[in-house]
């Protein structure tokens, strides 16, 4: 059965996009929605997100993760420490020339994102359960991204063998520089943060660009 939203959820989505210069078809808009009533449905059940209010998931997951859309590129993305999709499931939606990989070492979580990946009809997403650190795919990613995953010392030395030499890494978070954030380790750098506004958000969003220096 699937779960009813409020009427604003829709017009939200719709002025946001616009706010966030998106242009999304109808049937993506309507793919956003029902992802938003998924999550919603299962999250009674599995606690996928703190968010229970659908209007404040979709400023606070599904909007802040369309946000990042402008500021990325690739083919082949992973998000590591999917949860429930974010913003994975999001950038597939939005982004459908790209493929991607969510990587997830909670069962549950990854249940839900197979469930979503299935009802959703998103060919271009493959879910996988591992813990970063043990994930070996056959085809490294241009580039990956993480939603309140660990620090950015902490990522990187995760995640570091499953990029290309060219690639990098995207992470999504709140205030920057982080509260008693370490050095990042060589041969990384900060190339770029970029402050994001999240449409009926009140609060700093930052996407940090990461690449290999070029010392």
């Amino acid at each position: 059965m699937q779960e009813k939203l409020p009427d604003a959820c829709a017009k939200d989505l719709a002025r946001g996009c616009d706010e966030l210069q998106l242009t999304l078809t109808t049937s993506q808009q309507d793919a956003l929605l029902d992802y938003l009533a998924l999550l919603c449905r299962w999250n009674k059940a599995y606690n996928l997100t703190a968010i229970r209010d659908p209007l404040e998931m979709l400023h606070k997951h599904v909007l802040d993760s369309l946000a990042i859309v402008p500021h990325i590129a690739g083919k082949r993305i992973l998000d590591v420490g999917s949860g429930g999709g974010i913003p994975g499931i999001i950038l597939a939606i939005a982004r459908p020339e790209s493929e991607y990989v969510l990587l997830d070492s909670n069962g549950k979580k990854t249940r839900f994102m197979t469930q979503a990946k299935i009802e959703l009809g998103l060919a271009n997403v493959e879910v996988q359960q591992n813990r970063a650190e043990s994930y070996y795919p056959d085809r490294l990613f241009d580039s990956i991204v993480s939603r309140a995953f660990t620090a950015l010392d902490n990522m990187l030395n995760l995640c570091q063998h499953l990029v290309l030499a060219e690639g990098e890494f995207w992470a999504m978070k709140g205030d920057y520089p982080e509260p008693n954030q370490k050095p990042i380790p060589k041969p990384w750098k900060i190339k770029q943060a970029v402050p994001l506004r999240v449409p009926f958000v009140d609060a700093q969003r930052h996407l940090i660009v990461i690449g290999r220096s070029e010392e």
